[in-house]
């Protein structure tokens, strides 16, 4: 079960706006092959997804704050970010598992007032997919 919670938690976090890595945590998981492969990616999917929701979270209310100092984004970098959600809208969400940019996406789906439902459903195959590929990876070279 620690493995598990392990698994999670890395997941969470690097899902989120802080840099982290969980894929290392899963291949390591997979190779150690303690725990069903399926429920690894579960887990990790699972976690990822949340972390996501987090982000989403900040993006929905964050806004209000634009007006601080202490604002994450100026005002033409958020502009920028709102016209590339406008021109591309949700289905840019299925590049959420990208380094770089896919944390940011999630922030900017939430800013943008992405529903709920749409959201977990993209960032949930986007984020599925990432981890399937991995463990088809991983398994590969054993």
């Amino acid at each position: 079960m620690i493995a598990l919670s392990g698994l999670f938690l890395a997941a969470f976090a690097a899902a989120t706006i802080f840099p982290f890595q969980s894929e290392a945590v899963l291949a390591g998981l997979l190779v150690a092959a303690t725990h069903p492969a399926t429920l690894l990616i579960a887990v990790a999917t699972l976690g990822n997804v949340l972390g996501s929701v987090v982000n989403w979270v900040l993006g929905r209310y964050l806004l209000a704050f634009r007006d601080r100092r202490w604002f994450p984004a100026s005002a033409s970098q958020l502009d920028r970010a709102q016209a590339w959600y406008g021109r591309y809208g949700r289905w840019s969400l299925l590049g959420s598992w990208l380094p770089v940019i896919g944390d940011p996406l999630t922030v900017v789906a939430g800013l943008m007032r992405e529903p709920l439902p749409s959201f977990l459903l993209l960032v949930t195959i986007a984020k599925g997919a990432r981890y399937i590929l991995l463990a088809a990876a991983t398994l590969a070279w054993l």
